[in-house]
């Protein structure tokens, strides 16, 4: 059991005997009575949506799950692959599940997998990664607006808008969650 006010996203909870992921919580503090926590969360099993409010106090049950951290090996038509390095056991993620994670999986770099009841439910992307630009169009100076941006392209084809200076093979660092670019990278 979890209290209301525990909940953050990326939880699991059980409603109607199946598992939901927490993908959007915002915790609310009324001037005049309890606060409160209104979740939105995506169905495992169907992809629903299903949203909450749940006072802070009351519990509610969390599906109970393991989370393994493993390192992304690769992705081939149908499925991510994965690898756990302490028991080196095999995980194979159907992309169809999890599409949206595919601009965010970097070949070794390791991910947190949530699983329940032996099938991976969800993909931990941190909140912040740093990728290469493997395309950008050139600008001509003096074609530029104080803010002007354009569009890349990064390895893994994620495309982000970025400021006019950013080459090709430049590392930048991208927000996840907005999929905004935060900063460049140097080595």
């Amino acid at each position: 059991m979890i209290r209301g006010g525990d909940i953050s996203k990326g939880t699991c909870l059980l409603q109607k005997g199946q598992p939901y992921i927490v993908v959007e919580r915002e915790f609310v503090n009324p001037g005049k009575g309890g606060a409160f926590a209104r979740v939105k969360m995506k169905s495992i099993k169907d992809g629903g949506v299903l949203s909450l409010t749940i006072p802070t106090q009351m519990e509610v049950e969390d599906a109970l799950v393991s989370n393994p951290s493993c390192q992304f090996q690769y992705a081939d038509q149908d499925y991510y692959h994965f690898m756990d390095n302490e028991t080196y056991d095999q995980y194979e993620v159907p992309i169809a599940d999890l599409e949206d994670k595919k601009y965010y999986l970097k070949e070794n770099d390791v991910y947190e997998l949530t699983i329940w009841e032996d099938k991976v439910i969800d993909i931990k992307i941190p909140y912040k990664v740093v990728f290469t630009v493997a395309e950008s169009e050139n600008y001509v100076k003096g074609d530029t607006v104080s803010g002007a941006t354009k569009p890349i392209v990064t390895e893994t084809g994620l495309t982000v808008r970025v400021p006019l200076f950013i080459k090709e093979h430049d590392k930048i660092l991208v927000n996840t969650e907005t999929k905004e670019y935060v900063e460049r990278v140097n080595d």
